[in-house]
């Protein structure tokens, strides 16, 4: 039996990792529950991984997997909904967003998986975790991934540099496959073009008229902008991850 609490943070977790294959931080998590600080949030997850709910990744800062939701919840989905390093294999049973949480290999373009038919992705260069570097580039090659994967609108893909989102399971060196988009909700972690100059992935954070652009890794400052200064490229919606 889980307290209303420890009820609310599980599914809090359980479906944004299934919007956006990634965990919820710790201040997300505060926020969501109204507490007021960081310790109640860190007795909730105790408590929950105890229980057998969810379990905490080995070697990754606050990486999530959600291993089961009470009777009648969730379903098998719930031990999918994951974002852990593995390689997409069929999908027969997933939702779209559900498949969105899974880390795929990247693939030639024009491969098939299963009989599955592909999509090509353009891959537009390198995009910062860290310190912005240049903007976009343009394309340099392409990965195949199942079009089941994607869902509707316009895709591109961009390799990882640097270790400011390291605790939303994003490493130096993977893939982000983003849609292509130039709106966003708070939370989502975006594409963002700074100045018409820098290119950065982060979190997107409205505060007011303001845009707060956060790490996840707390080595990294959170940058607050105006509006004016910020355009959104697209959102994360698939992460590759070479072996």
């Amino acid at each position: 039996m889980l307290t209303r609490k420890q009820f609310e943070l599980l599914r809090f977790i359980h479906e944004r990792l299934r919007e956006s294959g990634v965990p919820p931080s710790f201040d997300e998590m505060k926020d969501a529950l109204d507490l007021r600080s960081k310790s109640g949030i860190h007795r909730l997850i105790m408590a929950l991984e105890e229980r057998g709910f969810i379990r905490r990744l080995p070697n990754r800062a606050r990486a999530l997997e959600v291993i089961k939701m009470p009777d009648g919840i969730g379903g098998p989905q719930a031990q999918r909904a994951r974002f852990s390093p593995s390689i997409v294999q069929g999908g027969l049973g997933q939702t779209p967003s559900a498949q969105a949480a899974t880390l795929a290999k990247p693939r030639p373009a024009g491969a098939e998986e299963n009989g599955r038919s592909t999509v090509s992705i353009p891959v537009m260069g390198r995009i910062a975790a860290g310190t912005p570097i240049s903007a976009i580039q343009d394309r340099s090659h392409s990965v195949s991934m199942p079009a089941d994967m994607l869902g509707g609108g316009e895709h591109y893909a961009l390799e990882v540099r640097g270790d400011s989102m390291i605790e939303a399971g994003i490493l130096d060196g993977d893939t982000v496959v983003i849609r292509k988009q130039d709106t966003a909700n708070t939370g989502d972690i975006i594409v963002a073009l700074i100045d018409d100059e820098e290119a950065t992935l982060k979190r997107l954070r409205k505060r007011g008229s303001s845009i707060a652009l956060e790490a996840a890794n707390p080595a990294y400052e959170t940058r607050v902008l105006g509006p004016d200064r910020v355009k959104i490229q697209g959102r994360l919606v698939n992460l590759m991850r070479r072996y």
